[in-house]
């Protein structure tokens, strides 16, 4: 499953302590050995599951990835998002 929305104050402030990770525009499957949330500095993207289901996020949206998610993701501006796994 995945999730997109917009964060509350509270949760923004949260990511202050998580790691950033960047990618430039690519297509490139993926899997997720355990739950991943993030917040969306930069860039946008859409994530389709191996179901077709599909989700767009950029700047400032809160993103989330469940354990076990298998995954195409596009990214169609350089990415930068702050994350943490669990």
């Amino acid at each position: 499953m995945m999730k997109v929305r917009k964060p509350t104050e509270t949760e923004i402030r949260q990511t202050d302590a998580w790691g950033i990770w960047s990618k430039e525009p690519s297509t490139f499957t993926w899997s997720y050995d355990d739950k991943e949330t993030c917040y969306i500095l930069e860039g946008n993207a859409a994530v389709t599951d191996e179901q077709g289901h599909s989700i767009e996020f950029g700047p400032g949206d809160w993103v989330e990835f469940e354990q076990g998610l298998e995954c195409t993701w596009t990214i169609s501006k350089t990415i930068r998002k702050k994350y943490k796994f669990g």
